[in-house]
């Protein structure tokens, strides 16, 4: 019975513990929830994080009110256009190249491998120069095009150093009892490997995304028109020197973060269908 009571009480100091955690880290973004939801565009320095009322009035001025010809609603399609041809031209480049890292020999094997981590090395600010010039003599600087190859370069090396050491984990029996029955690398890779690799795949497209999506130190360089901001560049500009809209700031915010919790919660179901189905049965 005393062992009991000391179970217990151990289980209510753990769940006290999780609620504090838990409180911790949700005031700042009931925070950003309560700046979105006030009618003034001030801080309220009350440290109650909840909102007195529901007001939309930021969330409409973001989708109305058009600074130098474009509104919330052109940065938010040019974001999510970056982010989804940033995440599909990501995992396609890094699974291809997984594979063959991972299944074929080559001269130069162990040296592209090498040069691939030699750029999660080097900071992309210090990158930012020879990209600008790169850009500009393609003639792809102030262009959504620009802006994804910029993030697609800086995903693949990463996607694809997880995904060989994916691919090493998995069984060669299965490929070569496909090569028996007559199938290429290509159908063996497109048709048995890839289906059994959901979760690093996923994995993947969801850093890709999240790297086009939250960037904004090469967009803020990179681009010029304000018809083509992404969602960061343009959330900055609500805080100025001299003026800082903090609702229409916050509500932004609010707006941007959607599309990532979506992608994340549905990815996450592939996730779990794809560590719970073995490829191999025994």
């Amino acid at each position: 019975m005393a062992n009991a009571k000391i179970k217990s009480s151990w289980q209510w100091a753990a769940y006290g513990l999780l609620g504090c955690a838990t409180v911790v880290t949700l005031y700042p973004l009931l925070w950003v929830v309560k700046t979105a939801f006030s009618p003034s565009q001030t801080l309220d320095p009350s440290p109650n994080p909840l909102p007195n009322a529901f007001d939309f009035t930021h969330f409409s001025h973001l989708f109305t009110a058009a600074e130098q010809g474009a509104h919330f609603g052109d940065y938010f399609m040019n974001s999510l256009m970056v982010a989804l041809a940033t995440a599909f031209l990501g995992v396609i480049l890094s699974c291809t190249a997984g594979y063959a890292f991972s299944r074929l020999r080559f001269g130069g094997q162990d040296k592209g491998l090498a040069l691939f981590i030699l750029t999660q090395v080097i900071p992309g600010v210090v990158m930012l120069i020879p990209l600008y010039l790169i850009l500009e003599k393609l003639r792809l600087l102030d262009s959504l095009m620009g802006l994804v190859l910029c993030y697609a370069a800086t995903s693949v090396p990463f996607c694809t150093w997880m995904l060989k050491g994916f691919f090493d984990s998995l069984p060669k029996e299965m490929e070569e009892a496909a090569w028996v029955d007559g199938a290429n690398t290509w159908t063996v890779f497109t048709q048995i490997v890839l289906p059994v690799s959901r979760p690093a795949v996923a994995v993947a497209f969801l850093f890709s995304f999240m790297t086009a999506w939250n960037e904004f130190i090469l967009a803020a360089t990179l681009l010029n028109a304000p018809a083509k901001y992404t969602i960061p560049v343009a959330l900055q500009k609500y805080i100025g020197a001299y003026q800082a809209a903090w609702g229409s700031f916050a509500a932004g915010a609010l707006l941007a973060s959607i599309p990532v919790m979506l992608l994340f919660f549905y990815l996450q179901k592939h996730l779990v269908s794809g560590l719970t189905s073995g490829s191999v049965k025994g």
